[in-house]
């Protein structure tokens, strides 16, 4: 009965916010400072090489039917340097709420600076603008029935629904300084299978600075911001800051507006293959304080280049 209780919470929860829910809640700060196609399909293809990402959220967590996510996705760029694809799969999970993503995304690149062919450690690609595109289709599903709440006709049936999405970004990037802005379904609920469900579009914006602790340039550091704004809701910002130890340790730290602290801290088991911890900590009481996850990066060909 306790377990139906929690569930009933957080589906009606999910059922309140379904556009939130729809509109991909914004990652914690590691999932999508090292995987940025998931907000911005004009990162699609940005490295020289290929890489693999897995993440997952939400899984260490004791409360029966909290949120989870999990997610792959595949960023590659093509033989052209000004083109990029990447795709992925990305599901979410409260309560008896699912939503499974699966997209596409593209990007075309304008490189200013052809004859830049001094891999780093800490950059490529120092001065890029890039215009990207991404398709794909979420798959919504409420397993209401397994509540068992007799008598309420909101709860008499499932919901299931397919959404299209479509969005678009812009990402400018230099040697010491990004920035990019993207709307991840400016498609909104125009095309869902379901009349009843409204699906607000979420803009995203965001920027970061790279600077050297030391001369020697073995240090990064990246104070970074991203912001998010949904018609109807607050404006919600994160903070946050990584350093950097020549692609061999990372750990980082932010504060999401009302909501959070992040952190994160990560390394290198070799040139090509790198496992980061991130954790959650909610600042409000809420029927989950706290989450864990972690991120796993596999990059093809010269991996993460320790050469300058």
């Amino acid at each position: 009965m306790k377990k139906n209780s929690i569930l009933c919470v957080f589906a009606i929860l999910s059922s309140c916010l379904c556009s939130f829910i729809f509109a991909q809640q914004t990652p914690v700060f590691a999932n999508y400072n090292y995987n940025t196609v998931i907000l911005n399909p004009a990162h699609a293809g940005f490295y020289q090489d290929s890489d693999i990402t897995i993440t997952n959220r939400g899984y260490l967590n004791s409360v029966e039917g909290s949120p989870r996510n999990i997610g792959l996705t595949f960023n590659s760029p093509l033989r052209s340097k000004n083109m990029g694809l990447g795709a992925g799969v990305l599901s979410d999970q409260v309560g008896v709420t699912t939503t499974t993503t699966v997209f596409g995304a593209y990007a075309y690149k304008l490189v200013f600076d052809h004859n830049y062919s001094r891999a780093r450690w800490w950059s490529y690609n120092p001065n890029v603008l890039s215009f990207g595109i991404t398709a794909g289709v979420t798959f919504y599903n409420e397993d209401l029935l397994s509540l068992g709440i007799p008598n309420d006709p909101n709860f008499a049936s499932n919901i299931n629904t397919t959404v299209p999405t479509l969005g678009v970004g812009v990402l400018y990037n230099r040697e010491h300084i990004y920035f990019g802005v993207s709307s991840p379904n400016v498609l909104g609920s125009s095309l869902s299978s379901e009349k009843n469900i409204n699906i607000v579009n979420p803009i995203y914006a965001y920027s970061g600075y790279r600077f050297f602790a030391t001369r020697f340039e073995e240090v990064l550091i990246t104070p970074s911001i991203l912001i998010k704004y949904v018609s109807g809701a607050p404006v919600q910002a994160d903070f946050n800051t990584t350093i950097n130890y020549r692609n061999k340790i990372e750990i980082g730290g932010g504060y999401r507006t009302n909501s959070s602290l992040n952190f994160l801290a990560g390394f290198h088991i070799s040139n090509h293959f790198r496992v980061l911890y991130n954790y959650n900590h909610a600042l409000r009481n809420t029927p989950v304080n706290n989450t864990h996850g972690v991120i796993l990066s596999y990059r093809m060909g010269n991996g993460f280049s320790d050469k300058r």
